[in-house]
């Protein structure tokens, strides 16, 4: 909850409080009164605060006698050409006026974001695969335009990734997830395909590699579920033949590390063989059988679809994310 609305429901309540002691009959109040009383209050006058709300004197005269049906109070007695305060029209005054102002000004104002004022935290979930990747031109892109927020990534998965949005809450996520439900929507950012991986010092395989050489070494996989097994194992079934797999993890940069200077093979994204951590002996080619592409998507809660600082941090990762993919694939 929001400072402002703190401020708010403790304006109300002092309202309340000072309205009566009896059981409020909600269905009486009207937040158009509060603007009546205020009104009165600044020209003294019932004509004066009609003609000030482009309604007639006698609404304007009628809303008076339900303020004080209410308030359970006159409110104003008239001295000649002059409404006079009561003292609790008094005390109500400074209290009406502020939630009149919190109303028109925070509630009802129009929705802007101008990045460069921001002082709070985006939420982005990543999967390990995207955050890799991603999180550095995407830190990058937003210090550069809201210098002064804070920027927090959470590692999210096809499991957890909606449940995520509420109880972190995330503004944004990333990932290889498509959601069917309709309280989400998505935009696909680009289609990854898969290469295989391997050190280039221990095993001079050709590229594009063969599937006698692909099948000869032990497998490592990358697994957000710890399976053992993937769709490549049906294509190598269907082909006659199989494979060994030697272990497997959830992150990426754990089998980057484990493929360096050991005799194993693994299946990645393309992407992730390009980056410069990816390079440093290790080759990678066109696998020997049909692996499958996936898309990337972009995903955010339709409930938020037109709030301006959901609207600014999506275009701001698509295009980042979009130079990203252009700059990988060069």
């Amino acid at each position: 909850m929001s400072s402002r609305l703190r401020v708010t429901i403790k304006l109300f309540k002092s309202i309340v409080l000072l309205l009566t002691m009896n059981e409020i009959n909600w269905k009486a109040v009207d937040l158009n009164l509060l603007v009546a009383f205020s009104t009165l209050m600044e020209t003294k006058s019932v004509s004066l605060a009609a003609n000030k709300l482009f309604v007639g004197q006698s609404a304007m005269s009628h809303s008076l006698s339900r303020l004080r049906e209410l308030l359970h109070d006159p409110l104003f007695e008239r001295q000649g050409h002059q409404m006079i305060p009561t003292a609790k029209a008094i005390q109500l005054y400074p209290l009406v006026n502020k939630v009149l102002q919190t109303i028109s000004g925070d509630i009802l104002k129009v929705d802007t974001f101008e990045a460069s004022e921001f002082t709070g935290t985006f939420k982005i979930g990543m999967t390990d695969y995207a955050e890799l990747l991603f999180a550095a031109d995407i830190f990058d892109a937003i210090h550069q335009l809201a210098p002064n927020a804070q920027l927090c990534f959470t590692t999210v998965d096809k499991a957890n990734y909606q449940d995520r949005f509420d109880s972190e809450p995330l503004d944004l996520v990333i990932g290889s997830m498509k959601p069917e439900l309709k309280e989400f929507q998505y935009q696909t950012l680009y289609t990854e395909k898969h290469v295989c991986m391997w050190d280039g010092q221990r095993h001079l395989f050709s590229s594009p590699i063969t599937l006698d050489d692909y099948i000869s070494l032990p497998h490592a996989l990358v697994s957000p579920d710890g399976a053992l097994k993937t769709g490549v194992d049906k294509e190598l079934k269907a082909l006659g033949v199989g494979r060994s797999v030697s272990v497997a993890s959830k992150h990426f940069l754990t089998i980057r590390h484990l493929m360096k200077k050991r005799d194993l093979i693994c299946v990645v994204p393309e992407l992730m063989a390009q980056l410069d951590l990816f390079s440093e002996k290790l080759v990678h080619s066109e696998p020997p059988i049909n692996v499958g592409e996936f898309d990337i998507q972009l995903i955010w809660q339709t409930r938020n679809k037109e709030n301006k600082r959901y609207q600014w941090l999506k275009e701001l990762l698509i295009q980042t994310i979009e130079k990203s993919v252009a700059v990988y694939r060069a």
